[in-house]
């Protein structure tokens, strides 16, 4: 057998500019001309319309506050609702596991991607929500794109909010069961349309437990008697109430006081330490069959073990630590009581998500513009994110925040408050 000699020699990466590679490519596109225009024309379109969306570059780790241009702004654009993605026992369990178990697996769940931590972290979600079993996905999204097409067919209907989440939308798009949409909330259409749908295999009643854009909670009790009515599955999406809502942070059931629902699904990735992963939690039989024919649990690579084990510590700390949900709570109150005193609208509602309404053209982006000037980190939902006309600053609170940040924050708002009345 031929041996490979090794090279001892450090590798050598090239970090400089493209232009000191003799190898690399043209710049010049190589699109298809007709596509290539159609796109432009379409950029211009949304340039001149709404605005073309640009990232905005932040430093420094997630927290309280973040860095913008080399200024300190304090943090209100976030997911991070119980401040754990900072937590300095969330991040050292993390480097454990990267010294010890390394950066990612390179192998799907079902080749040998899978580690201990992996069935233990699905333990770990399963037994925080209530569930006989959890599967894991990357993301939430991933999750809600592979369970409907695992789970139905032709012959079934799902009814879908129209305000559910665009995972929702795409995972119940690209499956072949026939989609319903109701109005946001309105639980009569929603009868109406089950009742319609009687010959069908399986009714699907499908929700966000906390909607992202309004911060409102669902009627959950008032569905889960419709779904029993109907004999329909109940499919909830709790990725802005894992670990926020409910007395152990169980999520939308658990804070309506019952045990759970048919499916739930949820993220690893806002409230539990704010890196990756989503799941699918509901019985054993749900779960097995999630992992033989779910696509993107199969065919994509496993969470990486560092992201996993953080996770899996959040959780225990989420449970652990009650009183970060208590002292989420009483931010958001306070919050909400600060800027009501103002004499800014917010939609109603007692989730850290907080919708402060600025209706009209171009304001919100400006007041949010004004805001960033301040000091604050915000971000403004315009059309076609909203509706026309129902433009808002989306405020998100965190257990992290201190009274000195959420006093800093709401002075910044009245120190606004003028350019949002006068236009």
């Amino acid at each position: 057998m031929t041996r490979i000699e090794s090279n001892t020699a450090s590798p050598q990466f090239n970090t400089g500019s493209p232009e000191s590679d003799t190898t690399s490519t043209t710049s010049e596109s190589a699109m298809n001309a007709a596509l290539s225009q159609r796109l432009g024309a379409a950029l211009d379109d949304r340039r001149a319309s709404t605005g073309l969306r640009e990232d905005l570059v932040v430093a420094g780790a997630q927290g309280a506050t973040l860095e913008v241009d080399g200024a300190a702004l304090v943090n209100f654009a976030a997911n991070d609702y119980l401040g754990l993605a900072a937590d300095p026992e969330v991040l050292d369990a993390a480097r454990l596991a990267l010294r010890e178990m390394g950066l990612g697996v390179a192998a799907g769940r079902v080749l040998c991607g899978t580690r201990a931590i992996h069935g233990e972290l699905e333990a770990a979600i399963a037994e925080l929500v209530g569930t006989e079993d959890a599967v894991l996905y990357g993301s939430c999204f991933d999750a809600n794109l592979g369970v409907f097409s695992a789970l139905l067919g032709p012959d079934d209907v799902v009814f879908s909010d129209e305000l559910n989440h665009a995972s929702l939308i795409d995972g119940i798009r690209l499956s072949s069961a026939q989609r319903r949409v109701f109005p946001h909330a309105d639980l009569a259409a929603l009868e109406r349309l089950l009742a319609e749908s009687a010959r069908s295999r399986h009714r699907v009643i499908v929700t966000d437990g906390v909607f992202s854009m309004d911060g409102d909670i669902v009627a959950l009790p008032e569905l889960r008697e419709l779904a029993q009515r109907y004999d329909a599955v109940l499919l909830v999406d709790d990725s802005h109430a894992t670990g926020v809502l409910g007395e152990n942070g169980a999520g939308t059931a658990e804070h309506f006081g019952f045990g759970g629902v048919d499916i739930l699904t949820g993220t690893l990735g806002k409230a539990l330490g704010g890196a990756a992963g989503g799941f699918v939690a509901g019985s054993r039989v749900l779960t097995q069959t999630l992992r033989q024919s779910s696509r993107p649990y199969v065919f994509t690579n496993a969470m990486a073990p560092p992201l996993a084990v953080a996770a899996a510590t959040a959780i225990r700390l989420s449970r652990r630590r009650p009183e970060l949900r208590e002292r989420l709570a009483a931010n958001t109150s306070w919050f909400r009581a600060a800027l009501g005193e103002l004499g800014y609208e917010m939609l109603p509602g007692q989730h850290p998500i907080i919708p402060v309404l600025l209706p009209g053209g171009t304001l919100a982006r400006e007041v949010a513009a004004a805001l960033r000037r301040e000091g604050v980190l915000v971000f403004a939902l315009t059309h076609p994110v909203v509706p026309a006309g129902a433009e808002r600053i989306r405020v998100q609170i965190s257990a992290a925040h201190s009274v000195e940040q959420l006093e800093f924050a709401a002075a910044a708002f009245g120190r606004v408050r003028e350019l949002a009345v006068g236009a």
